[in-house]
């Protein structure tokens, strides 16, 4: 008896509180592949783990530039996700794309997310304000450019182990050294515009473009055909025919290079190294990008790379709430700080970098706090806060045509930078006159 009457409260309550309701789906489409996929993942999983009412659905899309692309096609149907990881030079190309996106400030004004964009690093949250100071995306995951090396190598050549190449002439002598040793190249880097053209400029306190780099008007001009920049890229051409410097491809196609053991020395984005510690096979030793110490100014500081959370418009009410719910969980210092810990992302706010000191990763990790020294090295100046520039996807390749060129013997460093200065203007002038 006592059983039945314990089975009919139960169906008495199901029947006065009706079926649970199902958590709202928010689709998170991002550019992330490999390790930094999986810990992407489990940042979505984790926060899954900790409520009910809201399931972030990470899908990955393919590369930054095929991730962007399919959600403008998805938005022109109707069909697209809530958040979407872009690149931080397509920020100018989000800004444009009026009544599409929600901007950060707002949407955590108006769902009642908690959010101080004054915790944020300042050479990030400069980089995605509008002229008001306001956010407009979320910042995720920032890079800058670093320097990676072989030890194993670098003592087989006779190299100290425990002291990377500060300047570019002591990376031509490693490298040549690297190479007598029987080393497949003495160094490759990846992103080949980021590292050796905008990081290269920022570094040596030189401008990419007018009008502060773009942030003060579309009306910039690229300034990248300058003495400096045409003296690097024609030493880069001059090692290419002797390894000592070998092009490896765009994108991140010259990460294996490294971890595989072919290149006793990588520049490449500081978020590499969750791969390479991962995938190598020997000690690796960090540094700063090299300089070149001719160049007044140098070093300044460097530039991030990465991308940011855009919110989308056209999605449900509850989806935003939802958002910026989730917003306010990847700002908790411990989940930025595991984050840096485990990829080499930067730590984007001073509590993640606190918190991470405080826990003695950067004692246990010599080198890890190389990216943060080097983004915060010397104050930014209008050359060294990062870009601006409207279809930069488009202009970074038309300057990666022209590297090429030159690694290839086929023009001369000066006029690679002069095709790519003249082609980078035409986009620019194609990008002011649609945005007006």
């Amino acid at each position: 008896m006592r059983m039945l009457r314990l089975a009919c409260m139960a169906a008495l309550a199901a029947a006065l509180c009706g079926p649970a309701r199902a958590a709202t789906d928010i689709m998170w489409w991002h550019a992330m592949s490999g390790q930094l996929g999986r810990e992407l993942e489990a940042i979505a999983a984790d926060f899954n783990s900790r409520q009910s009412d809201f399931r972030v659905v990470p899908v990955y899309k393919g590369s930054y530039t095929e991730t962007v692309t399919a959600a403008i096609f998805a938005f022109r149907s109707n069909a697209q996700p809530a958040i979407v990881q872009v690149n931080e030079i397509a920020t100018a190309t989000m800004m444009a794309a009026k009544g599409a996106i929600y901007p950060v400030h707002a949407l955590m004004r108006e769902r009642g997310g908690a959010f101080d964009p004054s915790a944020y690093l300042p050479a990030i949250t400069g980089y995605y304000t509008d002229v008001d100071g306001n956010m407009l995306s979320f910042p995720f995951n920032a890079s800058t450019p670093i320097l990676y090396y072989n030890k194993a190598l670098f003592k087989k050549a006779g190299l100290d182990p425990a002291v990377a190449p500060r300047t570019w002439p002591e990376v031509e002598d490693a490298a040549r050294k690297l190479r007598e040793a029987g080393a497949a190249c003495g160094f490759t880097t990846h992103w080949p515009s980021w590292v050796n053209v905008e990081n290269f400029l920022a570094w040596h306190d030189l401008s990419i473009a007018t009008r502060k780099n773009g942030f003060a008007g579309l009306d910039a001009m690229l300034t990248i055909a300058v003495p400096a920049l045409e003296h690097h890229v024609g030493k880069l051409a001059e090692w290419q025919k002797g390894k000592l410097f070998d092009y490896s491809g765009r994108g991140t196609s010259a990460e294996p290079r490294f971890y595989d053991g072919d290149c006793g020395i990588f520049l490449g984005s500081s978020a590499a190294r969750a791969d390479i510690v991962a995938k190598a096979k020997f000690d690796v030793g960090y540094g700063m990008l090299p300089y070149w110490p001719h160049v007044s100014g140098a070093p300044q500081n460097t530039i991030i790379g990465g991308a940011t959370l855009w919110v989308l418009m056209g999605r449900p009410t509850a989806e935003y709430e939802g958002v910026a719910r989730f917003f306010t969980y990847l700002s908790r210092p411990e989940v930025q700080a595991a984050w840096h810990q485990k990829t080499g992302y930067l730590p984007i706010t001073r509590a993640a970098y606190d918190l991470s000191r405080s826990q003695g990763f950067y004692d246990r990790n010599p080198g890890t706090a190389i990216s943060i020294e080097q983004i915060t090295f010397k104050p930014p100046t209008d050359n060294s806060k990062g870009l601006r520039l409207g279809s930069f996807v488009l202009i970074r390749a038309a300057i990666e045509d022209e590297l090429e060129a030159a690694f290839a013997g086929k023009v001369s460093a000066r006029e690679a930078l002069e095709r790519a200065t003249r082609t980078g203007n035409e986009l620019l002038r194609q990008f002011e006159r649609a945005s007006r």
